[in-house]
């Protein structure tokens, strides 16, 4: 048998908001949680939160970012606390935390898997883990690689970026009642029922395809061998836009880079900053040599995509019963669609059902899998559904 409890706080005072989940947490479950999963606010104190939570309810393992906006089926807003709490004898959880990713992702992949259940359980059929990592680390989807490769492919990953509301300052990860900045965790649930993962972004291309021939980490230099700003100011007077380079923001909600990768399928990738350059900083790296377009998405895509990334997750499911979803978004869709987004959040409940749901805004989301478009990805609606 499974029990999930959801729960949220708008407290200010971290002691108390970190209590009264916990205390609502046990309430609905009836008992210790084996795993609490939590997305705090970067305005909230996270640290106060976290040690009361843990006080409260306690928890056999608890891990978590903070987020860029909180919900569940009861409530969507910014500032909160929001808290996923699981018990189950037929679900089996193991938390794994990798540090210092910034100077090596494999091993910080290597010592993640190493935490994991799964050669001692083969008869769990099916394997998945919940990734949360500290996007200002960079180097994510050479993380997700580690953890394939790790794990010879098996397990199918989702989730996403640390966020803090797009200021990119810090966007840190929570292991147990500690804080890691240059880190990611993993929660690994194996299961003998199918858990559903989909994923979808609704964007299209815009331009013609162009060669990324001057790229450096985060920061996007030249394309077609022009500064980048040349390229996006050019395609912003062609459309009747405006890009202000002082205050880029409001003209890269509606218009990102898509990465080519193959069959029609595009790798989105958010610009954040105009440099004097001309150079761009973007939310996950864009390689140099890649080919990408500008993308464009209308709002009724986005709810559209969250559609179909629930549709994807429940026929993953085989006709098990839901129990709970887990959905993530980008900061970005949220920004881009203010109160909009909360028809996303009804999208994703109509397809799935009945079952609560609990989730972030993420600065980048995780998906990789069987079926799926692998890797990390900007401005992608990422539906999980665990089985009841």
């Amino acid at each position: 048998m499974t029990k999930f409890a959801v729960a949220y706080s708008d407290l200010r005072e971290g002691d108390a908001a970190g209590t009264a989940l916990g205390a609502t947490l046990l309430e609905k479950l009836g008992g210790t949680p084996d795993v609490v999963i939590i997305f705090i606010s970067p305005d909230s104190d996270q640290q106060a939160i976290l040690s009361a939570l843990q006080r409260t309810c306690q928890p056999e393992q608890m891990l978590g970012c903070s987020s860029a906006g909180e919900f569940t089926g009861e409530v969507l807003s910014e500032g909160l606390a929001c808290a996923l709490a699981i018990r189950s004898d037929e679900l089996f959880f193991s938390v794994g935390l990798g540090r210092e990713l910034s100077k090596d992702y494999t091993q910080a992949g290597r010592t993640i898997v190493s935490a994991f259940r799964y050669p001692e359980m083969p008869r769990a059929l099916y394997r998945t883990a919940l990734l949360l990592t500290d996007i200002l680390s960079g180097g994510a989807e050479d993380l997700i690689a580690s953890i394939s490769q790790q794990t010879d492919g098996t397990f199918h990953i989702f989730g996403g970026g640390a966020g803090d509301n797009a200021r990119f300052a810090r966007t840190p990860v929570f292991f147990g009642t500690e804080i890691y900045d240059d880190a990611a965790v993993a929660l690994e649930i194996l299961s003998k029922k199918p858990v559903g993962i989909g994923s979808h972004h609704g964007w299209h291309p815009v331009t013609e395809p162009m060669l990324v021939t001057r790229a450096d980490g985060l920061r996007l230099i030249s394309l077609d061998g022009r500064p980048a700003l040349d390229v996006f100011q050019e395609y912003a007077q062609a459309t009747g836009q405006a890009l202000d380079p002082a205050n880029p923001v409001p003209f890269f909600l509606h218009n990102v880079l898509g990465i080519d990768a193959g069959l029609g399928l595009y790798k989105l990738r958010a610009p954040l900053a105009v440099h004097a350059d001309g150079s761009f900083t973007c939310a996950t790296e864009v390689p140099e040599g890649a080919i990408v377009s500008i993308m464009s998405g209308v709002l009724e895509a986005a709810v559209d995509a969250a559609s179909q990334a629930a549709q994807m997750a429940l026929r993953q499911m085989h006709a098990c019963e839901p129990g709970m979803t887990l959905f993530f978004d980008c900061v970005v869709t949220r920004l881009r669609m203010g109160d909009e987004f909360n028809e996303e959040l009804h999208a994703v409940q109509h397809i799935v059902g009945a079952p609560g749901f609990v989730g972030c805004n993420t600065h980048g989301q995780v998906v990789s899998g069987q079926g799926q478009f692998s890797g990390f990805h900007n401005c992608n609606a990422v539906v999980c559904i665990l089985p009841a």
